[in-house]
């Protein structure tokens, strides 16, 4: 784009007339499995059609940032050859299913974006299948081709061989290939180009994805579609819309139907998306994707009419969630220290506040200021934790469960489909360990070395199993899991049961008892740390729970002897993650979240309060 352009394109009115006059708009989305480098590659298209200065990135988010994933779906755009191409960047993990769902309804094509080195994983199946049942026709983007074990050819046919798998139509069989190396901002159509740029890949979009912003489409009554929510301090709940025909104009009176009922609501803010940037705007045309505000009952799958006698627009579905955990008020003996929000009625607006946006998250309100939150994974949930104890939120969250429910009178409870990559010598204690707790192998390859397994297991036996993985791999393994179906119940799922070391008194943890404790098992405490009475120092390897005192010191004596007094070393302590901490607490424990502390605790801090629980079950 000319200097000349890119000017009169900051302009809000110009922006509008060329889309509104010249410009065609064609829609897409970014699809891959986590770290093939969808983001990187948008960043790269930002920076190379001026959107963006170098350096700034879609994920914008602190926990998007730390984690190297995406968690939240997002939208920009970009001209390219006067024009338009709406693009939105989805997230690549499982939990975040939900966020896709909703974006593969509002594009009309999609990238998908598979590591040469990798091949398809298990979140790029989801993905296409999503997309292939919609019926787009998907460009595939093999990228990081430059890395030292890309097998092109072989990643080529592994996607071809998924696209048959997942039943795709000829024309969908007859897709287009574009290589990658998205870190450099690098493309090319045949392996044998040179590469210059990703101008390869933005032709590729305008000759395979169909223009969407036709006069047929914009001359006829206003159609369009919410597919995503946003948030607002000043504006509030805002919606997140697709025009499928017509145009939007700020001040509309509209509609709003969802097969069930109607809302009828004014466009007080209407706003386009420019780099990633939202722009204010009085009118968007069909084919463009924006967001407005003004209606606070706005929701995911409404569809938008000018006219209450329209037709509506196909119905959006989310999955139902697959787990649940308790959430309430903090009550142990550090409460109160370092957050900020404490009450039951803080965390509830909060939760409120959430639904707002994640559609993804159920939450049920029982008794004694307790909320039930349902997710689709531990991951999903372990977000919302981390982002409300970053504003200052105290809380408690007792052990994760899966959801069981009856389907046509059988007990069913939720599967995910797990694949995993380890060195061949770690094999045989991955695949004993995950047939005890129901995992049943479908599919076994051994190459250069590397066994990729994949299994059909309840969500149940995965749930702390993570933890064991990376012990059991010596930390070279990799692990992936998507959601399958509900299945009848498995049954008894056997896990290696590790016992907790609880803490029998308050106080200062010193050196000397931990030195001694450590050979006892794993410590997620340090000399000096400060400790409860019932809280959970570490895990002990024999199974059982044992109680212990980390703030008893060494008997001094008069006698003093050569050596006797040597310098205690201690282990490095596990450092408890949120995931960790998930994967590790029993069914008689809680986490404990504050704004600087992560800390298991048993629900009963006394001991005899214990003993007395387990003789009344």
């Amino acid at each position: 784009m000319s200097s000349n352009i890119r000017t009169l394109y900051n302009d809000k009115l110009f922006f509008y007339v060329i889309i509104k006059n010249i410009m065609e708009i064609r829609n897409i989305a970014i699809i891959a499995h986590v770290d093939h480098g969808k983001t990187t590659l948008t960043d790269a298209i930002l920076e190379q059609t001026g959107m963006v200065e170098r350096g700034v990135s879609m994920d914008s988010n602190d926990l998007e940032k730390e984690r190297g994933i995406t968690i939240y779906a997002k939208n920009t755009s970009v001209i390219y050859k006067e024009t338009k191409i709406n693009i939105l960047d989805t997230p690549g993990h499982a939990d975040f299913g939900s966020e896709v769902e909703r974006v593969l309804r509002s594009i009309d094509s999609v990238l998908l974006v598979v590591d040469a080195a990798e091949g398809p994983m298990p979140q790029t199946k989801f993905v296409l299948k999503k997309s292939l049942e919609l019926g787009l026709k998907p460009i595939l983007v093999l990228n990081k081709i430059d890395k030292p074990a890309a097998d092109i050819e072989k990643a080529q046919e592994d996607v071809y061989e998924l696209f048959l798998d997942l039943v795709a139509n000829d024309e969908q069989l007859d897709f287009e290939t574009v290589y990658t190396i998205g870190r450099d901002g690098l493309a090319k159509r045949k392996i044998d180009d040179e590469m210059e740029n990703l101008n390869p890949l933005l032709d590729i979009i305008l000759e395979i994805v169909p223009n969407v912003s036709t006069s047929e489409l914009i001359n006829k009554s206003l159609r369009g579609q919410v597919f995503n929510l946003a948030y607002d301090d000043f504006l509030g709940r805002m919606g997140i819309v697709r025009i499928y025909e017509g145009v939007i104009k700020k001040g509309d009176s509209i509609f709003l139907k969802d097969g069930e009922k109607t809302i009828k609501g004014k466009i007080s803010q209407l706003f386009s998306f420019n780099g990633l940037k939202r722009i204010d705007v009085s009118e968007a045309v069909a084919g463009d994707i924006v967001m407005i505000a003004g209606i606070p009952d706005i929701f995911i799958g409404q569809t938008i009419l000018l006219e209450d006698s329209d037709d509506l627009l196909p119905a959006i579905l989310i999955d139902e969630p697959t787990i649940s955990m308790n959430m309430f008020v903090n009550d142990s003996p550090f409460s109160g220290r370092s957050g900020k929000y404490l009450t039951s009625r803080q965390i509830l607006e909060r939760l409120e506040k959430e639904l707002e946006v994640n559609v993804g998250l159920r939450i049920e309100i029982g008794s004694s200021a307790k909320y039930k939150i349902y997710g689709r994974g531990e991951l999903h949930i372990a977000v919302l934790i981390e982002n409300m104890r970053r504003e200052g939120f105290e809380l408690a969250v007792s052990q994760p469960e899966v959801i069981i429910k009856e389907i046509d009178g059988i007990k069913s409870e939720p599967f995910e489909e797990l694949t995993i990559l380890v060195p061949e010598e770690f094999s045989g204690v991955v695949i004993e360990k995950l047939g005890k707790r129901k995992g049943i192998m479908t599919d076994m390859k051994i190459d250069n070395g590397q066994t990729r397994m994949v299994f059909s297991i309840p969500t149940r036996g995965l749930l702390g199993y993570r933890n064991e993985f990376v012990v059991d791999t010596k930390g070279e393994g990799i692990l992936t899991s998507i959601f399958d179906s509900f299945k009848e119940y498995a049954g008894n799922v056997q896990k290696t049961e590790l016992g907790s070391m609880v803490s029998m008194a308050t106080g200062k943890a010193l050196a000397f008892s931990l030195g001694n404790l450590q050979e006892r098992g794993q410590l997620y405490i340090s000399a000096g740390d400060e400790i409860y009475e019932g809280m959970v120092i570490g895990n002990s390897s024999k199974g059982a729970d044992l109680s212990v005192n980390p703030t008893k010191g060494k008997q001094l004596t008069n006698m003093r002897a050569s050596g006797s007094d040597d310098t205690v070393k201690i282990t490095p302590p596990l450092d408890l993650t949120l995931e960790k901490a998930m994967g590790l607490m029993r069914s008689d424990e809680f986490l404990e979240v504050t704004p600087d502390a992560i800390r298991l605790r048993k629900e009963f801090l006394k001991e005899t309060d214990r003993s007395r629980s387990k003789r009344k079950k």
